[in-house]
């Protein structure tokens, strides 16, 4: 969940030395969403993106509010699963969380957030329009 071969090239040691607060985001993360989401979908996740630190979220043009500087989301695909189709299992599901984006039919960006104004079930649509990225409600 910190792993970023990014972050490895560019010797961004302070990506692998995450305080307790991001490591309890990420465990809650794991726990609340991942694996629930592994045991319904009945196949292996992938998570591409977990935590990030500063300036690996820069070096990837993350956005600067982004929840994974809090270790509280992860990029993630599923084994056998369309994006679209997981897009919808989670749209559909009982899952607590905060948002789930589904970004440029590549990935899934979904959040867990337990504090004040968490568990939104934010569903957006990450699109190219004019070289920019616009979210588009769901």
């Amino acid at each position: 969940m910190v792993n970023s071969p990014t972050a490895v090239r560019l010797d961004f040691e302070e990506q692998f030395d995450s305080n307790p607060e991001i490591i309890e985001n990420l465990r809650q993360l794991c726990i609340h969403i991942l694996q629930p989401l592994r045991e319904s979908a009945r196949r292996a996740v992938f998570v591409n993106s977990g935590y990030r630190c500063l300036r690996l979220n820069s070096q990837v043009n993350g956005s600067r509010l982004s929840q994974h500087l809090k270790g509280q989301a992860a990029d993630l695909v599923v084994s056998g699963y369309s994006i679209e189709q997981i897009y919808n299992k989670i749209r559909n599901s009982n899952l607590p969380y905060d948002q789930v984006i589904q970004e440029f039919d590549r990935w899934i960006h979904i959040s867990f957030n337990s504090g004040p104004g968490g568990f939104r079930k934010q569903n957006l649509r990450a699109v190219k329009e004019n070289g920019m990225t616009k979210y588009l409600q769901d």
